[in-house]
Order: structure tokens, then C-alpha cells, then sequence
């Protein structure tokens, strides 16, 4: 008798799990528009991370409107806004053709180059979408914009990290370099696109009152393939720190010539596509050992930022073969799950309403409390989980990614190349 009334018991919930999930699935879908270079890390690795709190979500039961379930569904276009020589309007096509042709009710993570996320905020205000972006976009003007003309641009917001702030952890980060290995002089390596010089002009103005010595800052066109001038460069002027702004994938050339050139000074990228991917370590045959990256946010290499941190990482493993790629992973996961709290608190897909709601947001999510700044609409950061949103510099050692960056959250401590050494 025991054993039939517990198998009623599960015979019931299963049940009422069906149910649910038939009556979300009933309801009208949630449409996400997501405009993403999907050629691209800072792209596939954001489509990723939606669609897994897609799949979470709509396994629950999908997101309570007014009182009725109703699934997500997300459409994605590729924005190609990574490409070499593709130019701006080729995003905001796609941006447009996901607000008209897909009829999407909000847009989540791109475009992800900061030029055509720029250039598409006048196209995305005039239709009154609200926008999370959570990939690339790391230039200070974008939040700017959003505090200068509030009411045109009210409709966006940025999950995570933005240059400013970014430059900020690195200084952090240079100084304890400097005071515990006592270096002291660098080289700035960019790519010719926005936010990596104005990144790489911040750090120079930021550090060299600090007891840095500039060696040069270079600049290296998108898509480019030989680097060993930079890296000559380099040891000509006895530059012990590389400083790598580069998002395009041929960054990987540049580390490969450092290692093969036994350059004396430690890469270190932020942002570095090529490094940033958990197949970096086979792809360069172990040449890319002691290189640095900034993902950005924690949850893109392992950590204990807070409970949601490895759940996420080890259920993106699970879901793709592989861990968190690169920036763009852990953002966009939160973006839609903060999206779905904002939209249940207002009870309503109204863009006003759920923009009243976005600015009120305050939940532990996968790399810290996530706030906004009510006045421009950017994720508040921190160096503690507890207070913000959490960066994560991880370094290559012994083929693992090692998170040494925030003491608050890190895994390990920064190795030298052993030629440095000598």
C-alpha cells in the first residue's frame, strides 16, 4: 500500500510538471532578439549563454505574466559586426529585421562591436525596445549616453563590465605585479578598433603616475597576422609587461611568436579572444603557458564568486562539450534571468514598466549582486561578490585556466615564464 500511494504521489507531480509545462508552452512566446557576430568568440559564446537560461527557464515553466506562464523563444541574426571590413549598417539591418520581421519584444546581448551597438541605440529607441547588452560593447560612451539623454535612451542597459572600470581592475592588478615581482615597465599592444585605445590610452594615463613606464603603445589592425615587430619592440626597450587589447582570433599568432621568441614579459590581455578559450592551451600546443586574461565576469573560468557561479559553468559544460568560452558567456546567461525578474515584478511586457523594474533589480546571480546605476543603467561592479558585479582574471598554468583575479575570488597566484626568471 505504501509503495501505490508513493507512486501516486510521483505519478502526480509528474502530472502537474506536464501540465505546466504544456500551458507555457500554450502561451504566447516571449521573443528575444539576439544580434550577435556568431562567426565570433564575444558572439557564439553570448548565443550560448541566452540560450541556456532559455532552456532553464522554459523547463520551469517559463516566465509568470500578470499572472500566466509564458515560454521564451529566442531569435538570433548575425550582426557580422566582428568582421574585418563589414561595415555598421550590416548590424543595424539585423537589428531592425529582428524588432520587424522576428517581432521581438526585447533584444539581449549585442551588437557586439561598440562602433554598431553606438550606432544602433537612435534605431532601437525609436521602436522603444528594451536592450541588456551583455558582450563586447566595453566603451565608456555607451552608458554615457544613456545618463546624458535618459529619456531617449532609457531602453538600455549593460550587464557587465565596461572599459573604465575594467582599466580599473588591471591597475589593480599591475600594482600588485609591480610590488610583488617588482616590475615596472610595459608595453601596450591594441587592436585598431574603439575600446581597445581608448582602453589602452586609459591604462597609459592611469599608470604612469603610479611608477609605471610606458614603453609604447602599438597598434595592430583587425585581423592582422605577424606581431613579432611589437614583440622586437618589446625587447629592445626591456618592456617586462604585455598589455593586449585584441578581440579578433589572430591574436593567438601573437602569443604563439611571444613564447617562440622567449619574450622577457608576462602577456597580459584584457581583452584577449584567443586566450580567453578553454581550447587555447591544445590550439597552441601549450606556447600560450603564463599568458593572463580578463573574461570580464566571474563564471567564465571556474571560481566561488557565489553559489550560481559553478552551477552555471558545469551545467554550460554539460549543455555544449565544453566550458564558458570567453567574455560574453556568464552576462548574457544573467541577462535573460534578470530580464525575467523585471518582467514578473511589473507584470507586464510594457517597456516603461519593465524599465521602472530593470532599475530596481538587486539579486545574487553568477558573478556577484547585480544592480544598476539608475541614472545610466550600467551594471554596478565590485571587488567583492558580495557588494557587485565581480571580474575574473585567470591565468594558463599547467594547461588550467586559474582565476588570480580578484583576491575575493581567486584560485591561485600569478606565475612568472621562467626565462623572466633568468
Amino acid at each position: 500500500m505504501k509503495t501505490w500511494t508513493k507512486l501516486v504521489v510521483i505519478l502526480s507531480a509528474v502530472f502537474m510538471l506536464v501540465c505546466i509545462g504544456l500551458a507555457a508552452q500554450a502561451a504566447d512566446p516571449i521573443v528575444l532578439g539576439a544580434p550577435l557576430s556568431t562567426g565570433y568568440l564575444h558572439g557564439w559564446d553570448a548565443e550560448k549563454g541566452i540560450k541556456l537560461a532559455v532552456d532553464e527557464i522554459n523547463q520551469a515553466g517559463g516566465v509568470s505574466v500578470g499572472g500566466v506562464k509564458r515560454p521564451l523563444r529566442v531569435e538570433v541574426i548575425d550582426t557580422r559586426d566582428q568582421e574585418p571590413g563589414v561595415p555598421v549598417s550590416e548590424a543595424l539591418q539585423a537589428v531592425e529585421k529582428l524588432i520587424l520581421e522576428k517581432k521581438a519584444d526585447f533584444l539581449v546581448g549585442g551588437p557586439v562591436r561598440s562602433e554598431a551597438a553606438l550606432a544602433a541605440m537612435p534605431l532601437v529607441a525609436k521602436y522603444k525596445k528594451i536592450s541588456i547588452v551583455s558582450t563586447g560593447v566595453l566603451t565608456p560612451k555607451f552608458s554615457a549616453l544613456v545618463a546624458e539623454s535618459h529619456d531617449k535612451y532609457k531602453y538600455f542597459f549593460r550587464i557587465h563590465g565596461e572599459v573604465k572600470w575594467v582599466v580599473n581592475e588591471i591597475v589593480t592588478q599591475l600594482m600588485e605585479i609591480k610590488e610583488r615581482f617588482k616590475l615596472d615597465k610595459i608595453l601596450i599592444m591594441v587592436q585598431d578598433v574603439a575600446h581597445a585605445r581608448t582602453s589602452g590610452q586609459i591604462l597609459k594615463k592611469a599608470i604612469e603616475p603610479k611608477g609605471w613606464t610606458v614603453a609604447g603603445l602599438e597598434v595592430f589592425p583587425t585581423g592582422a597576422g605577424d606581431f613579432s615587430m611589437g614583440l622586437t619592440k618589446a625587447q629592445k626597450t626591456g618592456a617586462q609587461v604585455l598589455s593586449i587589447w585584441m578581440d579578433m582570433p589572430e591574436s593567438s599568432i601573437l602569443l604563439r611568436q611571444w613564447f617562440e621568441m622567449k619574450v622577457p614579459a608576462l602577456p597580459f590581455g584584457s581583452t584577449l579572444s584567443a586566450a580567453e578559450q578553454p581550447g587555447f592551451w591544445k590550439a597552441t600546443e601549450g606556447k600560450g603557458e603564463y599568458c593572463m586574461a580578463n573574461v570580464i565576469n566571474a563564471g567564465n573560468a571556474p571560481s566561488d564568486a557565489t553559489p550560481w557561479t559553478m552551477k552555471f559553468y558545469n551545467d554550460y559544460e554539460k549543455k555544449y562539450g565544453l566550458p564558458p568560452e570567453g567574455l560574453g558567456a556568464s552576462s548574457s546567461y544573467m541577462a535573460v534571468y534578470v530580464l525575467k525578474d523585471a518582467i514578473e515584478r511589473a507584470g507586464t511586457l510594457d517597456s516603461d514598466k519593465v524599465i521602472l523594474e530593470l532599475e530596481k533589480t538587486d539579486i545574487m546571480g553568477v558573478y556577484g549582486r547585480l544592480r544598476f546605476d539608475p541614472r545610466n543603467h550600467q551594471v554596478i561592479p565590485a571587488l567583492d561578490p558580495k557588494e557587485g558585479a565581480v571580474g575574473s582574471i585567470f591565468q594558463w598554468q599547467n594547461g588550467q585556466r586559474v582565476v588570480v583575479f580578484p583576491k575575493s575570488i581567486a584560485k591561485g597566484e600569478i606565475k612568472l615564464p621562467p626565462w623572466m626568471k633568468q
